[in-house]
């Protein structure tokens, strides 16, 4: 499948967000939107208007990832904002499934997440119904965290599950050095905060980044 880049937009500088945006876009192929509400995991990141600020600036396909307890009250919300793909946790309180089926009947893209200690089988009741999964790396909430074993045990479990053509995104504590591992297991999107955004070059590390991924697919 394509590699696909993912910057994560937790690591721009928020004083710039417009200009950090334009300086990657060419490079990469969607902008990974990670959405906290303090409650589902122990931090607070931003809502729709920031969303629909940025949407101003850039026409690149926005990845909104819903770390929330109550995705189906705020879904809507978002994908007036400007998403483009929306991710729910299957660990979430929230109905899965109608989740799913509300953001198919908005005409987005719909992702399903699960933490590195969620079993892969949990999710196997919807796989014929999403666009991607996303395997989280590193419990959410936080980033700079390091990579967790059990979630790396769990991509070529999910990609046999979800087969060739869905896309199988990673995401945390992913860097050039590192993102080869994960392609070699089955994943094919990367999501990268601190090692794109906050390299000395974000355009040079994408590339490299890129690079380093689909060596890993090919090995």
């Amino acid at each position: 499948m394509k590699i696909k880049l993912a910057p994560s937009l937790l690591a721009a500088d928020f004083s710039k967000l417009g200009e950090d945006i334009k300086g990657i876009q060419s490079y990469v192929d969607m902008l990974h939107l990670d959405v906290m509400d303090g409650h589902f995991v122990p931090n607070i990141s931003f809502g729709p208007p920031v969303i629909e600020g940025i949407r101003g600036v850039t026409d690149i396909e926005f990845d909104v990832h819903l770390m929330i307890e109550k995705p189906l009250s705020y879904i809507e919300k978002f994908v007036i904002a400007g998403a483009d793909i929306i991710t729910i946790h299957v660990e979430a309180p929230d109905d899965t499934a109608k989740c799913i089926q509300l953001i198919k009947s908005l005409g987005k893209k719909v992702g399903i997440a699960l933490n590195p200690d969620t079993p892969p089988y949990s999710i196997k009741q919807f796989v014929d119904e999403i666009d991607m999964v996303l395997q989280m790396t590193v419990f959410p909430g936080f980033g700079g965290q390091s990579m967790v074993k059990q979630a790396l045990e769990n991509i070529p479990l999910i990609r046999e599950m979800i087969g060739p053509n869905t896309d199988l995104q990673v995401d945390g504590g992913i860097y050039t050095e590192n993102c080869g591992e994960l392609t070699a297991l089955g994943a094919n999107v990367i999501v990268s905060g601190t090692g794109i955004f906050r390299m000395p070059n974000p355009v040079v590390a994408a590339l490299e980044l890129r690079k380093a991924a689909i060596a890993g697919q090919k090995a």
